[in-house]
């Protein structure tokens, strides 16, 4: 490949840059891991940062107990090939623990829940900051966000008080108990991983690759069926060939029809595609600044 500065070179040297400066300029900080693309290609991203050394901070994974058993065993193949630690906040453990309550109903879902998992994950470490794989171009909410992404001790976002970054210099300076999230992929869209991904042969979960599972359609959007959710009068389950576009919590994660079985016929899919990258996330539809709350709650 010709060594000429190409528009995903730059943006994989901003995010590097980033990296390099949380590291630089927060005490403990670590990387938040879903599983999904976008957090898989800052894992990427974080190795080249401090290559030969080790990548310099665990990552955490926010469990919900209805995560793709093919997410979890990324996951951990992962972590082993990369040789950091990981640590997993758990839902389950938050409802046990009396910290959240289960919703109930055919709309139920543990979405929500994880933030509470995640503030007491990040309070119980005291870690102070958290680098989450969130882009500016898959919502409006995010699109708010600076990539040092200040929060209050209660650990809650206010976008109208946020910090300039200008020239990239980016303030690091925190009271006891407050913390950072940073977006080191703020910059990226969705086209710009995939083609990230298709360059660099970053391996993904085989969600992300055309299969075959049950699935059932409810509002417009198709989404897996497991045992544990509950069907609407009139819902069926059927069996189709689907992927992943976007991949979290079962209950809300959308899948799309699809026949594409190579990272080329998923650009070329998106590509096409008249639907947003999370327009098959149901947790989004719950209200119009469904995100923005979550976020200012505390939400990746």
């Amino acid at each position: 490949m010709s060594n000429r500065l190409t528009h995903l070179k730059e943006l994989e040297s901003e995010s590097i840059y980033v990296l390099r400066e949380v590291a630089a300029q927060l005490e403990k900080p670590v990387l938040l891991f879903s599983g999904g693309k976008d957090s898989i290609v800052m894992a990427y991203l974080a190795y080249k940062a401090f290559y030969p050394a080790a990548i310099p901070f665990p990552f955490l994974h926010i469990d919900t107990g209805h995560n793709f058993e093919e997410t979890i065993a990324y996951r951990d193949e992962l972590v082993k090939k990369l040789g950091v630690k990981l640590i997993v906040g758990s839902v389950q453990q938050s409802i046990d623990a009396g910290r959240v309550a289960e919703e109930t109903g055919v709309n139920a879902s543990r979405n929500k829940l994880q933030t509470v998992t995640l503030l007491d994950a990040l309070a119980e470490h005291k870690f102070d900051a958290a680098l989450g794989g969130a882009r500016r171009d898959e919502e409006k909410a995010r699109a708010k966000e600076r990539f040092f992404s200040h929060r209050d001790e209660f650990g809650q976002w206010d976008p109208k008080n946020q910090r300039p970054e200008l020239w990239n210099i980016f303030n690091g300076k925190k009271q006891l108990g407050e913390h950072f999230r940073v977006f080191p992929l703020s910059n990226w869209t969705e086209m710009d991983v995939w083609q990230y991904i298709l360059q660099e042969n970053i391996s993904l979960p085989s969600l992300y690759y055309t299969h075959e599972r049950e699935v059932f359609e409810r509002d417009g959007v198709w989404l897996a069926y497991y045992p544990f959710m509950q069907l609407k009068a009139g819902e069926e389950v059927v069996r189709k060939r689907v992927r992943c576009r976007t991949i979290g919590d079962i209950t809300c994660t959308g899948v799309t029809i699809s026949e594409a079985n190579t990272l080329e016929d998923i650009i070329s899919e998106i590509a096409s595609s008249r639907v947003t990258e999370r327009g098959g996330r149901s947790d989004d539809k719950r209200s119009e600044a469904a995100m923005e709350d979550r976020k200012k709650a505390g939400y990746f």
